[in-house]
């Protein structure tokens, strides 16, 4: 005789679904005998209310019964919780529907008179299969809820974070497309974290803050004596992120030549270090991001179809903050609260002002912005609340102040525009911590030309 233990047990109970009274105390004496609570209905129309208010763990399901017979009561009960497993119960004549109950969602199906040795080892396994159902849409819900406490819970970002779990568990190639700043190289590493590979490296690699002669080394790493200056041999990017995944970012800037190379890498797994001819094999899952739309970058010769069409397995594109305004709120008490831990410092909440000073801005450098703004606010905040004051100085009220600051502005006429221009640079590479690549994506010019004025100004 089958016992039930804690593994298997569940607190809610087990319905019995039969218009024959004496069939209903018969299978509620046997399983409670077995140390399992039942409940009963007389009828399919009882089941399903009985089923909203008492949330069975299995039902034990009649086929003939009066006013719903146990198709229909089936699919009703399938409507109610797709997951909740339904065991028939019927006479040798009804086998052909039992059947037909099995292909619209039945557990299983047992013949009356019952045989209780095997009903109570069907019962035992249709609980521990509902309970790890249970338990995965739990998880689920609890990793959704992990990623908005990170991305946010607006329209745009619940598409990411859908996105996010249809891919992860997958070793498809990637393609991040979105601006500066928005959170590209993080929802990287969460599709790595909530992967198989997690227990290996997440290796990021910034194309854009690389001279181009050093890129291809850079990933795929050279012998010794390969190039002037190659004094010792060196492991490239895609052999240090072995059984892990690989980001490059800024893919536009990659030389049109290394993606070449880049290709054969993704097709044949396969790397060749600048100076052999012996290839590497390589094990890693690939992802690339893009600060402009890939289509157009292959528009503009920045980057080669064919490498386009074999990465693009699967596509994100993360909306920039502007249009997403209801996480500003959301994501600014997060980064508020994390800097205030950093600098062990106590801080309460953003004022209604402030918030809506955060939301009227424009954004131009994203999230990482955001994240800046907030570090400094609560830097000199000598309260347990970020004002508008403390924000006064740092963002402005728009698009006017993206570039030149509110203490500046007086001057404006007066300079040329050679000056302007360097003040703009300046700026740009303030606002974006030195980082050249988001500079000239903050100022919509090409990196190169970025580079180019730089040598002027230093000149």
């Amino acid at each position: 005789m089958i016992y039930f233990n804690c593994m298997y047990s569940s607190p809610n109970p087990i319905l019995i679904v039969d218009d024959d009274r004496g069939m209903r105390v018969l299978m509620r004496a046997v399983l409670e005998s077995r140390g399992l609570t039942s409940i009963e209905a007389i009828d399919g129309v009882h089941a399903i209310e009985m089923c909203r208010n008492e949330r069975p763990s299995v039902v034990l399901l009649d086929m003939r019964m009066p006013k719903m017979n146990g198709i229909e009561t089936l699919r009703e009960l399938k409507r109610l919780d797709s997951d909740l497993p339904v065991i028939i119960i019927t006479a040798h004549a009804d086998l052909k529907d039992a059947v037909n109950a099995i292909k619209l969602g039945a557990y299983d199906f047992i013949v009356k008179p019952p045989d209780f040795e095997r009903l109570t080892l069907l019962i035992s396994r249709a609980m521990e299969k509902y309970e790890l159902a249970r338990g995965f849409k739990k998880l689920d819900a609890a990793i959704d809820n992990s990623l908005e406490s990170f991305l946010g819970s607006s329209n745009g970002m619940k598409k990411v974070i859908e996105q996010i779990r249809q891919v992860a568990s997958t070793d498809f190639s990637i393609i991040m497309q979105g601006e500066t700043g928005t959170g590209k190289t993080t929802v990287s590493r969460m599709i790595h974290n909530m992967s198989k590979r997690s227990r290996n490296p997440f290796v990021s690699v910034d194309v854009g803050s690389m001279p181009e002669t050093l890129v291809e080394s850079e990933l795929f790493g050279h012998e010794k004596g390969a190039f002037t200056g190659a004094d010792q041999k060196k492991k490239g990017f895609f052999e240090v992120a072995a059984g892990g995944t690989i980001l490059i970012d800024d893919l536009q800037n990659v030389p049109l030549h290394t993606q070449s190379k880049l290709l054969r890498t993704v097709e044949d797994r396969k790397i060749f270090p600048i100076g052999t001819v012996m290839p590497v094999e390589i094990d890693v899952r690939i992802i690339v991001a893009t600060n402009i739309d890939a289509r157009k970058a292959m528009q503009e010769n920045k980057l080669k179809s064919d490498l386009f069409f074999r990465l693009s397995e699967f596509i994100i594109d993360i909306p920039p903050l502007r249009e997403r305004v209801d996480d500003i709120p959301y994501l600014g008490r997060n980064f508020m609260l994390e800097v205030a831990a950093e600098l062990n410092k106590p801080m309460r909440e953003i004022s209604g002002e402030a918030i809506g000073r955060l939301k009227r801005y424009a954004w131009p450098g994203n999230v990482r912005e955001l994240k800046n703004v907030m570090r400094r606010a609560v830097l000199i905040a000598e309260s347990d609340v970020i004002t508008a004051a403390h924000l006064e100085f740092l963002i402005g009220g728009g698009y006017g102040s993206k570039i030149y600051s509110p203490l500046l502005q007086r001057e404006l006429p007066t300079l040329n525009l050679r000056e302007l221009e360097q003040i703009a640079i300046k700026r740009a590479l303030e606002l974006t911590s030195g980082n050249k690549t988001e500079a000239a994506s903050f100022l919509q010019i090409d990196y190169s030309t970025l580079h180019r004025k730089l040598k002027q100004m230093d000149a």
